[in-house]
């Protein structure tokens, strides 16, 4: 008896709609692109209910022939490719002829066309690729598709789609990246009845930006051009200081269509090494034009990933693009300078005029110098911050008791006064000019230490202890990271709030939002106050005590690439990813100036054997014999 069997066209149809019609975002992309080879240069796109009971895309393109209109439904029917030979120099965004025929085989679907200079048009409807009606009608030029009920007939992949708002949030992104792959095109995209956003079509890239991704991530960018023998870039990078969390301010296209490259990524990325801090991405819209045959975008029915026949060259020309946007940044304003300063360096309006963005870091930091010498008995951090600065262990605010050391920056002298500790108001200010508060690292338990001497820093970055007959190196980053991580940890439910006089305004990309809107909950248990304006903005009120204002965006930009990368999967390790991110940025930091007091609390901690390891794995500690020293130095043999 035979076990193979012959599966049923419609069967067929089926699995074949699922490679390319993943969810309601998949519909969009197709349907657009379609639009796009159509010639439109006005397209509007409606969705309701996340895209899974109504999608509409209305262009002004060519339109489709009453001959034309009723087979393109069928698979594999397609105007754009003719022979095999059409596969080696692929010019349009479609050419396999599935996306009408996969669509359709899993909705129900209402396509109105009108060819251009036609006196009527035609309108077709199909239930599950079968064509239900056909006729003539009255309809403006050009093509309106209408799909309902996605998977209808499928519950099996019905039943995967995931919330309206997460559904709604892809289809956003996916608009956004058809509008930033056309910027000659309008187009505008709709979400139950409200306007999200609209593209004015003018060709300019510095203006789809603005009108697509906001006018604070337009402000950041660097303007980009390269060519290279037929190869040519352009678009735009984001400013190393303007960096985020993760990558989903990446947007690479190839010959007008949006592509995931690794390639492309890593040559950004290398162009950034020595500009951005690390754990930061740099942001870009990227257009790379590059002969047809040169590159395959046959490689999946999505046509997402393409591979270039020449990689060298795209990465050398993305790389030596980048890297000259990056150097010819030249950041100039009006700069208001201490009397201190001013005095030094003369009223020149010229000079405030020209400063450059590194000049300026000189200057405040002879200034800071300057401050410490003239005033400061006791100075804890004099390491400048956006807002204010932060105190060395979050877990300090969630003890009861202990003491707590004002040391005041800006010039003014720290007395190193010991006080009562207060309890934490909220409505902490958000000032650039805020006072900095020191508070102590965590009580450790007192427990009988070695004998040991602070001999200092090295690098500011390792403490150097004398250790009996040894030496110990502590990273004072990964130390501290770890003593605020599990203080933290164990005393989740006692996390200060902080309530911000300045609310930080947050833009995220929709699948960021989506993230941040089903993680609600887990960040709100961690001191984060988070306000929805819409989809794609948001108000931050309030976060956990001791972290910066200014630590915020790219804190919550980190959390949302630690759980979109799944490494997070359980609701236990989602919570320690975020613990890890707050307790990294409420560190200090490797370059600041700390006090001995703080020093001495660090490495008792470390002494104690309470911290081994940062809450990423990272040893906090290297101890070296003397002994091996004196082997070292040839004073023993």
């Amino acid at each position: 008896m035979s076990v193979i069997n012959i599966l049923s066209p419609h069967v067929a149809d089926l699995i074949a709609a699922g490679e390319v019609v993943e969810r309601p975002a998949s519909v969009v992309k197709e349907l657009v692109e379609n639009s796009f080879d159509a010639g439109a240069k006005n397209i509007s796109i409606e969705i309701r209910n996340g895209g899974s009971t109504y999608i509409r895309v209305t262009d002004d393109g060519c339109g489709i022939s009453p001959e034309d209109a009723g087979i393109a439904f069928m698979r594999h029917a397609t105007s754009k490719l003719s022979d095999e030979h059409g596969l080696e120099c692929i010019s349009t965004m479609g050419f396999r002829g599935e996306a009408l025929a996969a669509i359709s085989a899993v909705s129900r679907i209402e396509m109105r066309t009108r060819l251009t200079g036609a006196g009527e048009g035609t309108v077709i409807r199909l239930t599950a690729g079968e064509i239900d009606e056909m006729d003539a009608v009255g309809c403006p030029e050009g093509t309106t598709t209408i799909v309902r009920d996605l998977f209808y007939n499928t519950p099996a992949r019905r039943k995967f789609l995931k919330s309206d708002r997460s559904e709604a949030s892809a289809c956003h992104a996916a608009a956004i990246r058809c509008a930033l792959a056309h910027p000659d095109v309008s187009i505008r995209f709709i979400r139950d009845g409200e306007e999200q956003f609209f593209s004015p079509g003018d060709t300019r890239i510095s203006s789809c930006i603005y009108t697509v991704l906001g006018r604070e991530t337009a402000r950041d960018m660097l303007e980009c051009a390269g060519e290279d023998s037929g190869l040519t870039l352009r678009g735009y990078v984001s400013s190393p200081s303007a960096c985020r969390g993760n990558r989903g301010g990446q947007f690479f296209f190839c010959n007008g269509r949006f592509i995931r490259s690794v390639l492309m990524q890593t040559a950004l990325e290398q162009a950034y090494k020595n500009s951005m801090l690390t754990g930061r991405y740099p942001g870009c819209v990227l257009y790379l034009s590059i002969p047809f045959g040169s590159v395959d975008v046959n490689v999946h029915p999505a046509k997402i990933e393409v591979k270039f026949s020449e990689e060298k060259r795209v990465f050398d020309l993305v790389y030596y693009s980048v890297l000259a946007a990056l150097e010819k940044e030249k950041h100039s304003a009006d700069i208001s300078l201490s009397p201190s300063t001013e005095a030094a360096l003369g009223k020149n309006e010229g000079f405030y005029q020209s400063i450059s963005a590194q000049e300026y870091k000189a200057l405040q930091h002879k200034e800071r110098s300057a401050e410490k010498v003239s005033g400061a008995a006791d100075t804890a951090f004099s390491a400048p911050r956006d807002s204010y600065q932060t105190s060395l262990d979050l877990g300090s605010a969630f003890s009861s008791g202990g003491g707590r050391s004002t040391g005041l920056s800006s010039g003014m002298p720290a007395l190193g006064l010991s006080k009562p500790e207060k309890p934490r108001h909220e409505g902490v200010p958000a000032e650039k000019h805020a006072v900095p508060v020191e508070k102590p690292v965590q009580n450790v338990e007192k427990k009988a230490l070695p004998y040991h001497n602070i001999v200092g820093e090295l690098f500011k970055k390792y403490i150097v202890v004398e250790l009996e007959e040894d030496v110990l190196l502590i990273d004072k980053h990964a130390a501290h990271e770890r003593m605020i991580f599990d203080r933290l940890k164990a005393n989740a439910a006692e996390i200060t709030v902080q309530t911000l006089l300045e609310p930080v305004p947050l833009r995220l990309s929709g699948e960021d939002s989506e993230l941040l809107l089903a993680n609600s909950s887990l960040l709100s248990s961690l001191g984060f106050e988070i306000e929805i304006l819409d989809d794609c903005n948001f108000v931050v009120r309030g976060l956990p005590a001791d972290m910066a204002p200014s630590d915020v965006i790219p804190s919550i930009e980190e959390i949302c690439e630690k759980l979109r990368s799944g490494k997070a999967p359980s609701p236990e390790e989602a919570r320690d990813e975020v613990l890890h991110t707050v307790a990294c940025k409420a560190a200090i930091k490797a370059g600041w100036d700390t006090s001995e007091a703080e020093l001495e609390r660090v490495t008792e901690a470390v002494l104690s054997g309470s911290v081994l390891y940062c809450p990423h794995g990272r040893p906090v500690s290297y101890r070296v014999s003397g002994r091996d020293l004196d082997k070292r130095f040839r004073r023993i043999v």
